[in-house]
């Protein structure tokens, strides 16, 4: 699952100066990554989380975690974009290598045909929610997850598990206070959202260990 840290500032809504040199207003004009970039953090970049809301600056944290307890095992950030989300996700569970087969828990932003080929080329069982938008047309979009997936009773708890995922982010943004970093520039930004996890962790873990001494 991935998380959008804002913060970065384009500074092209700025209304032009006095001098020669002023700033271009470029309000009502049509951004993109190719056109924009912020003269703070270019790494940031412009992205839109859903259709109808606006384009931001913004990275995207990533984070992975085990259902049994809701502790994240891997948190990495990358750049926005509209593959990130799957591609970090490869990564982290590269990061973990298994011995035996494992079951992934997500949203239908990954009910994508090659993704879910990658997690079974990795012997990762995708429990992976069924994207049922519809076309223009009528069309419904045809999904990556067999019914044999879909039917197994162990698909019906990781979709229930994998929604404890929003209240790591949610700690995040809250507490942590990583709803509009600070920072500049992916290592540090990076960092600072790894340590958020972490901590995110250290508070959990006395949670569960009252619970079961409880």
């Amino acid at each position: 699952m991935a998380y959008f840290l804002t913060g970065a500032h384009n500074g092209s809504d700025e209304p032009p100066g006095p001098g020669r040199n002023g700033e271009r207003n470029f309000h009502k004009e049509k951004r993109s990554n190719e056109t924009h970039a912020s003269i703070t953090d270019p790494d940031a970049k412009l992205y839109r989380k859903a259709d109808g809301r606006e384009s931001r600056l913004c990275y995207m944290g990533h984070v992975l975690m085990e259902n049994r307890h809701g502790l994240a095992v891997e948190a990495t950030l990358t750049q926005a974009s509209g593959t990130a989300e799957r591609a970090a996700t490869l990564t982290m569970l590269d990061r973990r290598k298994s011995s035996g087969r494992i079951t992934l828990g997500a949203d239908k932003a990954y009910d994508v045909e090659a993704f879910v080929g990658d997690l079974r080329a990795r012997s990762v069982t995708p429990h992976i929610a069924i994207n049922g938008a519809v076309s223009k047309l009528g069309k419904v979009r045809k999904t990556a997850i067999d019914r044999r997936t879909t039917n197994h009773p162990g698909y019906a708890i990781s979709q229930r598990s994998q929604k404890r995922i929003e209240e790591v982010f949610g700690w995040i943004k809250t507490q942590a206070g990583m709803a509009k970093t600070k920072l500049r520039g992916t290592p540090k930004v990076g960092a600072a959202f790894t340590l958020a996890v972490a901590a995110y962790n250290l508070i959990r873990i006395p949670k569960l260990v009252a619970g079961a001494c409880a």
